[in-house]
């Protein structure tokens, strides 16, 4: 499958002010980019670095006045999203030095409250990847969408008692449960093809088998389509954009993703 994905942000700013994006994406097992486009109006500086999880990042100070930031790029995915039922579970002390930061409560992913539930949720699962299902699948029957949730930034706890939330608490209660039992989990941004409606997109990955799986308990099924931006802890480390000093916030958002070839 190709996509070509796009993401326009236009902000009106009162005083200039910093910035560091995440719009890049970068290829990786799972993507691979073919083409770029990276447009700053009005032209600044801009320096790139790679953060602590290997995100492409921006750092920009935007002026005063109208500030319009556009990037797309052509992606190629794989036409099937890989599954692996049954793929074991690895010990702590097996795990790559890399993956052991994904153990660890987050901000938004308080992992120490999560464990007696874990338990009742993956109770007589093979361990490693069944676990994982059985708690994406638990979370998907037990949680409900409410878009009203999306500028609230609350703990996978917090989405627990409410019951509801978006994509990215979805995400925050599948991670935080994950780690409750000692299966490495992040949380993932980017892009998802046919999303309803389309924005950007958050969900999980967890570590089991020597290798990353996506689990996104938004959707009724996995499939093919999903586009990484950044990876991270939780919410805190993806953002797609970060501003300092007075708040500003978007006054153009427009998020596009479309297909180019299937394969």
């Amino acid at each position: 499958m190709k996509l070509r994905v796009s993401c326009d942000l236009q902000f009106n700013i009162s005083v200039s002010t910093p910035f560091i994006l995440m719009l890049r994406p970068r290829s990786g097992t799972q993507q691979w980019v073919a083409r770029e486009e990276y447009r700053i109006s009005p032209r600044v500086p801009v320096h790139e670095f790679t953060d602590n999880h290997g995100n492409f990042c921006q750092r920009l100070v935007a002026p005063a006045g109208s500030f319009a930031i556009h990037t797309a790029a052509e992606i190629y995915l794989a036409d099937m999203l890989m599954r692996a039922p049954e793929a074991p579970f690895v010990e702590v002390q097996d795990l790559p030095d890399e993956v052991l930061k994904y153990l660890l409560p987050s901000r938004y992913c308080e992992a120490e409250q999560f464990g007696q539930l874990a338990t009742e949720i993956t109770a007589g699962q093979t361990p490693g990847y069944d676990q994982v299902s059985a708690i994406e699948a638990w979370i998907r029957a037990s949680l409900r969408y409410d878009a009203r949730f999306s500028g609230l930034f609350v703990s996978a706890g917090e989405v627990n008692a409410r019951q509801s939330g978006v994509c990215r608490d979805f995400a925050h209660l599948g991670i935080a449960l994950c780690r409750s039992i000692s299966i490495p989990a992040r949380m993932v941004v980017g892009y998802l093809y046919k999303l309803e409606p389309m924005e950007m997109h958050a969900w999980f990955e967890a570590f089991v088998a020597g290798r990353w799986y996506t689990f996104d308990a938004t959707q009724p099924y996995l499939r093919s389509g999903y586009v990484v931006l950044g990876i991270g802890r939780d919410a805190a480390d993806v953002a797609v954009y970060n501003q300092f000093g007075p708040p500003v916030y978007p006054v153009i958002q427009n998020v596009s993703v479309q297909c180019l070839k299937e394969i």
